[in-house]
């Protein structure tokens, strides 16, 4: 079955949700005088990457709400019952500075430019829509994609087989005639390919490992393997 389409992720995978988190809580924690309660600024940012993936799986997990999992991220990290209105504010004074640091992975537009005659685009994140289809038109990109679908809208996230097929159910397509690009092995490729989509995991750092699954280590070797130049589920890089 032909390819069609290709749905994608968008954090650390179109774009550098990893370098934008880290420049904004820099900023963040400089202005609110908070890196005191650690020993150095690393160790800070660190708490803060543990806090925000405890709370986001209990997100995904269905646990808790979205709302809900960026308070509780704050309350871990600063240790302090904060009430919902002192979480909510101090997180949206972190966001000020993250997205001040919003941008795209370099190899983003070209790689959308050279597919976009032949596949048809559409997102998949385990995010909001209010904050991806957001994040999608500040850097200028949104107009790419037929459709943007979001776990905490759709009621279901990835690695889920339901999320995937909402994605193919609004492009009107059969699993197996839709490409899923992310850069998580498990939550992304396999649970693409459990799905029946074709999963392509986008190894930034070539990590490697997972023989299993089909792994590229830079968007500019997506078009050749859409094209057929190697076959799915091959146990090596692509490139």
């Amino acid at each position: 079955m032909a390819i069609r389409a290709v749905l994608w992720d968008i954090d650390d995978t179109i774009f550098d949700y990893a370098a934008a988190d880290r420049a904004g809580m820099r900023r963040h924690l400089s202005e609110e005088g908070q890196y005191g309660g650690f020993a150095d600024v690393e160790e800070a940012l660190l708490r803060w990457r543990e806090a925000t993936t405890l709370h986001w799986a209990r997100f995904a997990a269905g646990e808790t709400t979205w709302e809900e999992q960026r308070r509780d991220r704050v309350r871990t990290f600063l240790g302090v019952p904060l009430g919902d209105d002192e979480a909510d504010a101090w997180f949206e004074r972190y966001l000020a500075h993250y997205e001040a640091a919003w941008a795209l992975f370099p190899d983003t537009v070209p790689v959308l430019d050279a597919l976009a005659a032949r596949y048809r685009h559409a997102v998949l994140s385990n995010s909001s829509l209010l904050n991806q289809d957001r994040k999608l038109r500040v850097l200028g990109v949104r107009d790419r994609f037929e459709a943007v679908l979001c776990a905490a809208d759709i009621g279901v996230s990835k690695p889920h087989a339901a999320a995937f097929h909402a994605a193919c159910d609004a492009l009107a397509l059969a699993p197996g005639e839709v490409a899923y690009v992310g850069d998580h092995p498990d939550v992304d490729a396999r649970g693409a390919v459990d799905a029946g989509l074709h999963g392509v995991w986008l190894d930034r750092s070539d990590l490697g490992g997972h023989p299993e699954l089909t792994r590229i280590t830079d968007l500019h070797q997506l078009p050749a393997l859409l094209g057929g130049d190697t076959r799915f589920g091959a146990p090596d890089t692509f490139g």
